[in-house]
């Protein structure tokens, strides 16, 4: 009788145990995420939406910098995209069907407000935003909101763009009808998506709308701009908001994590941390300190000095601003993509990307996407999520944006993007599991492929599969659907200690059965 149950219990063993491989990745971290961790994903107006003069939507950066020839690199616009504005009720059921807890999306501030104040105010555009909202409600989608995704209103650059603080009352009147109009249901606010892209590649580099060409100067403006709009927007919705709607607002900052190219040469260590606060701290010692890094200060206020300048290049916060700034954040928005290695190097030229004093590369071993800055380096997520839990005393993280390129040509089987979410979802569970990181929520970027900015149509960063020649737009899921559709179900890696609801049932089934054995062999 003995052998017959130990014969029975093994056959039990062997079945689970192959259901149990399929489910978790091999070499990998076996273990769950916390109860109330979230998963979701992201989107921007611009890059989805199409639709770019419908219903008295007014003109946004993009729209003039996409028609002018030659900016973009197959000469493409978002006039379509994947014509979300049409097509917003397949983009739910997409969410739905791979299981997201939230969506993350951005309001498109010509859409509302046509010339960008109050002066007009679309109501078809509101409509479109309440649609949505109110579908993915109704499908347990908590929608997430970012007010402004890179798409100024066109007649708000005619009067100088982000580097003229007269855009400060019209961001905040913006945000207040927002609030006004969907906060009884938008429960998380972003006010900025990665300030540090609109300020350096649109009014530094040039390479984004609308496509300004001022590294010394134009992006610290720009910067203090943003960060005195983001406080007002937040102070605004605790004066006037917050009691009946009790939300959460804060801001998205985006880093790649830097690390010495030479750890053992104090220099190259130096440069790495120099790069960080550069980096992320040019926007979170503001929001979380009042003030700008040290080393930011003492840089760049000391080549300021060696041009002869009567002020420094970078601006700094009057007591005022300072205290509005300061503390202005419920969470901190995180964008993460990838890793760079530094080394000391002195600067050639004015500006942030030389007042820094840092030299980047990358190594040549790590993955290549089909993006020229995108590498596949796993360990920087987790390493940059230790930075932030000691640089800012371990604030409440979101990661708003994680994700990975690839050609047209690799299709549905998009083998290194599963690879990468693996190893990056891996990472930061081990930051949250092992070092307490306070991470609540992962978002991938992106939902489905769509307009990559100056690079048009040729980088897709979707799980779904976009046919930008077919007019209807079609969407197909990639694997990496399916990978992220089971990794949301069971919330991490289930593996013989932690597992997913169906193994849990499995393991129920063979303990009971057990259970039954062991009485009958005892009488």
């Amino acid at each position: 009788m003995l052998n017959s149950c130990l014969f029975l219990g093994a056959l039990l063993l062997l079945g689970f145990g192959e259901e149990a491989k399929s489910v978790a990745p091999k070499n990998q971290i076996r273990a769950l995420f916390p109860d109330n961790f979230r998963w979701g994903f992201a989107t921007a107006s611009y890059q989805i939406e199409g639709g770019w003069d419908a219903d008295g939507k007014g003109e946004n950066i993009w729209d003039r910098f996409t028609h002018t020839p030659g900016n973009i690199a197959d000469n493409s616009t978002g006039d379509v995209a994947c014509d979300s504005y049409h097509n917003y009720a397949r983009d739910v059921e997409m969410l739905k069907d791979i299981g997201a807890d939230y969506y993350r999306f951005s309001l498109s501030w010509s859409r509302i407000l046509p010339n960008g104040t109050l002066a007009v105010v679309s109501e078809a555009g509101i409509a479109y935003y309440n649609n949505l909202i109110n579908l993915l409600i109704a499908n347990n989608i908590e929608p997430m909101i970012t007010l402004y995704h890179w798409d100024l209103p066109q007649p708000l650059q005619d009067i100088g763009g982000w580097p003229n603080e007269a855009l400060i009352p019209h961001f905040e009147n913006f945000a207040r009808l927002a609030y006004q109009r969907f906060g009884d249901r938008v429960k998380l606010w972003i006010t900025f998506n990665e300030a540090f892209v609109t300020c350096m590649h649109g009014y530094g580099y040039g390479k984004h709308a609308p496509g300004i060409s001022g590294e010394d100067t134009e992006p610290y403006k720009c910067a203090h701009t943003i960060l005195k709009s983001h406080a007002r927007a937040y102070r605004m919705y605790y004066d006037e908001f917050f009691q009946a709607q009790n939300g959460r607002v804060g801001i998205t900052i985006d880093s790649g994590w830097y690390a010495p190219l030479d750890p053992n040469n104090p220099s190259d260590v130096e440069a790495a941390e120099r790069a960080v606060r550069f980096k992320h701290g040019w926007f979170a010692w503001p929001v979380f300190y009042g003030h700008y890094p040290d080393e930011m200060r003492i840089f760049v206020d000391k080549k300021s000095e060696e041009e002869g300048l009567d002020q420094s290049r970078l601006p700094e916060f009057d007591r005022y601003w300072e205290t509005q700034v300061k503390g202005s954040w419920d969470f901190l928005g995180l964008n993460h993509y990838t890793t760079e290695l530094c080394t000391y190097k002195v600067g050639e030229y004015s500006g942030w990307s030389q007042d820094q004093d840092v030299g980047f590369s990358r190594d040549p071993t790590w993955p290549e996407s089909a993006s020229d800055w995108l590498r596949s380096v796993p360990w920087g997520f987790g390493n940059l999520l230790r930075w932030i839990k000691r640089n800012y005393g371990n604030p409440l993280v979101y990661v708003t944006e994680n994700g990975w390129s690839d050609s047209d040509a690799v299709g549905l089987e998009d083998d290194l993007r599963v690879e990468y979410y693996t190893n990056y979802t891996q990472s930061m569970l081990q930051a949250i599991t092992e070092d307490r990181c306070d991470v609540r929520s992962y978002t991938a970027w992106s939902l489905m492929d769509n307009f990559e900015w100056a690079r048009g149509y040729s980088e897709r960063f979707g799980v779904h599969w976009v046919n930008f020649t077919d007019p209807a737009r079609p969407r197909i899921p990639k694997k990496s659907a399916a990978f992220l559709k089971q990794l949301f179900a069971d919330n991490g890696y289930p593996g013989p200690d932690v597992n997913s609801s169906a193994e849990s049932k499995h393991w129920k089934i063979l303990s009971f059965t057990y259970f039954i054995l062991i009485k009958f062999m005892l009488g």
